[in-house]
């Protein structure tokens, strides 16, 4: 068993010369990113500590990317504070809402291949959902007019394990919709639960099986993945809430394996500027797709919701055409913001509630200071 990691090592210098060089290579050219961006990282860095200090956050983790290339990654504070664990860019944390770039970019690639076809009826897809008093759509899911709720009372506190994400419908599937689809704009993570379903409809294949093989992999996000809680994952944090008195606790016990699509994957920084990094140009997607994405959806009476396929679509004075998405869990606050014209992509996470992460503020501080 001892001799396998070896015969890999030595397969692995036989064909593409010494692994040390390619890897020393990376980390040079890394380096080299860093020191021209030297002085933002340095701002960078203080406000993201002031922040902490200020909010009482105990870990937060952050990456930009630049023309395609990660120029700054960091951790700070602790991932586990009672182990005296430090965060590093290796640490997974929830990304809740952020995932759902993730799913859309699955979706995406589906509209591509001409397997899926985002006007059809839901039950195309996914026979067994009860039929409504309207037709619901999967670019309504898509764009949150579906008319599908969002999480009532204390859903986001399942602790019920769900085997397949058609079991994980059970939570709304028989609920009325609140309003005819496409009529009006209102967020639903269930709805991205259901347009998980139709993945799978449209695939053939289990929802997180076709994310990996065509969307992380692909991408080189192998610290992305759902977060299974009885599973052994390295590097993963822990998750803290404050009490009414402000100490620290720790997060109370969830089961996401309802809402995959909609908030339960854990990734790193890096691999999510990699995923924004990737949808910026042409090549992973199609120009055509990635316009599906980047759009803001219309009410049926013409009013833009500001939301496309999986993506705010907004403007920064400063920066211009700006698409993000945050992302709030138990625990924990994500943010991923990219900036097309200046191609660059922001990614903040923390272990524990933080406005300075969940309202994006924080990632939109860091890529200013970046594009000076």
């Amino acid at each position: 068993m001892r001799l396998r990691p070896l015969i890999a090592f030595v397969a692995y210098a036989l064909i593409t010369g010494s692994p040390v060089e390619a890897s020393q290579q990376v980390a040079s050219q890394k380096t080299s990113a860093s020191a021209r961006h030297a002085g933002a990282i340095a701002r960078a860095r203080a406000l993201v500590r002031d922040s902490m200090a200020g909010g009482k956050v105990p870990g937060m983790s952050v990456a930009v990317a630049i023309d395609g290339k990660v120029v700054w990654s960091e951790g700070f504070g602790l991932a586990d504070v009672e182990n005296g664990v430090r965060v590093t860019p290796s640490t997974k944390l929830r990304i809740g809402s952020v995932s759902k770039p993730i799913t859309t970019a699955a979706v995406a690639l589906l509209v591509q291949s001409g397997k899926l076809d985002l006007d059809a009826r839901v039950q195309e897809y996914v026979p067994s959902f009860p039929v409504k008093a309207h037709p619901v759509t999967p670019r309504q899911l898509a764009g949150h007019l579906g008319g599908i709720r969002h999480y009532a009372g204390d859903e986001m506190l399942s602790m019920q394990p769900y085997r397949t994400v058609t079991d994980g419908l059970a939570m709304f599937r028989d609920d009325s919709l609140i309003f005819p689809p496409g009529t009006r704009y209102s967020y639903s993570s269930h709805g991205f639960n259901l347009l998980s379903a139709v993945v799978e409809g449209a695939s053939g294949e289990p929802f997180l099986g076709f994310v990996r093989r065509n969307v992380l992999h692909p991408l080189g996000m192998r610290s992305t993945i759902a977060e299974h809680p009885d599973s052994v994952i390295e590097h993963r944090a822990r998750y803290y809430v404050r009490a009414t008195n402000g100490s620290l606790l720790n997060a109370p016990y969830v089961d996401n394996s309802y809402k995959w699509a909609g908030g339960g994957f854990i990734s790193t920084p890096e691999d999510l500027v990699r995923l924004g990094s990737a949808l910026l140009q042409p090549g992973f997607l199609k120009e055509e797709s990635r316009s599906l994405l980047f759009t803001s959806q219309r009410t049926s009476d013409g009013k833009e919701t500001g939301y496309g396929i999986g993506w705010r679509v907004d403007t920064d004075s400063l920066l211009g055409r700006t698409l993000s998405h945050g992302g709030g869990s138990v625990g924990a606050n994500a943010y991923l913001v990219m900036y097309s014209e200046r191609r660059i992509v922001v990614a903040m996470l923390a272990n524990t509630n933080s406005s300075f992460v969940g309202s994006g503020g924080g990632a939109r501080q860091v890529a200013r200071l970046f594009a000076r």
